[in-house]
């Protein structure tokens, strides 16, 4: 391992080739923090478990690669309710590109409202406040102020529905699975004090916030919960893009278009 860090030029600590002899295009071996994927993870690893190793350059204990598969079952598909799932359900009937669509997805769902950037806001939140609901009472009243940030201000507690009358079924169901699973202390104490953090918020709990006190759980910094959860979220959205571009654009499940000068038997 140490000869070949010294014959490459790629400067990265997640990665690692040997270039094939007669091929220094393709790789003959490739190392993730250590481990050889193709030798040894290969048919032995689960995906969530590679996901971990990427991420946090370590394997994650069996109890943590059950959570984030956990966790990842329960954003895999937001729903057509989802503006980022909207948005490649668009692309689909609209008859965009595979790219364009989970671009879509990617750019609706990277905002302050169930998208990425709540995750990370929450996550800071998590780290700001651990498990003091003094600490917590006083941040829902004035959050920590981003300086220099390009985001605006949240118009309501990250983490939280500000939409909600109550607690969703799969928030809660979401919320019990994980902190079964879970041997970190976030999740547990989260489950306890829900309805005082409600109270506080003046809104329920969202899955949003789950995630968020998941990936703390499971030592993700802010940084990393953020892009992760962007990540998980895009199966559903590709699934709902391709299940419309079989449609016609009339058959759309949320509006339908109809047009007065539509060519007689056209079908778009």
């Amino acid at each position: 391992m140490e000869e070949l860090q010294k014959q490459e030029q790629v400067h990265t600590r997640i990665w690692l080739e040997e270039p094939e002899p007669d091929n220094p295009f393709a790789a003959r071996t490739a190392w993730c923090c250590g481990y050889d994927v193709f030798g040894g993870m290969l048919g032995q690893a689960r995906w969530v478990e590679m996901l971990y190793l990427l991420f946090r350059g370590e394997a994650p204990s069996a109890r943590q690669a059950d959570i984030l598969e956990a966790l990842a079952v329960a954003l895999a598909n937001p729903g057509p309710r989802d503006s980022s799932v909207h948005a490649a359900m668009c692309g689909g009937i609209g008859g965009s590109t595979a790219a364009a669509c989970l671009m879509a997805a990617l750019a609706v769902g990277a905002g302050q409202l169930s998208g990425g950037r709540e995750i990370f806001l929450a996550m800071e939140a998590w780290e700001h406040c651990s498990t003091e609901l003094d600490v917590w009472r006083r941040w829902f009243v004035k959050p920590a102020d981003a300086i220099g940030s390009i985001w605006p201000t949240p118009e309501h507690p990250p983490g939280f529905d500000p939409h909600g009358a109550s607690t969703s079924m799969p928030v809660r169901q979401t919320l019990r699975c994980l902190t079964e699973l879970s041997d970190g202390f976030r999740l547990s104490w989260l489950e306890k004090n829900r309805t005082e953090l409600e109270s506080m918020a003046g809104c329920p709990l969202a899955l949003s916030g789950v995630a968020a006190a998941a990936m703390v759980d499971l030592d993700f910094s802010a940084e990393q919960g953020e892009m992760l959860y962007l990540l998980l979220r895009l199966p559903g959205a590709a699934a709902h893009a391709l299940e419309q571009k079989q449609n016609s654009y009339a058959q759309f499940p949320f509006f339908r278009l109809e047009l007065d000068n539509e060519p007689v038997g056209r079908s778009l």
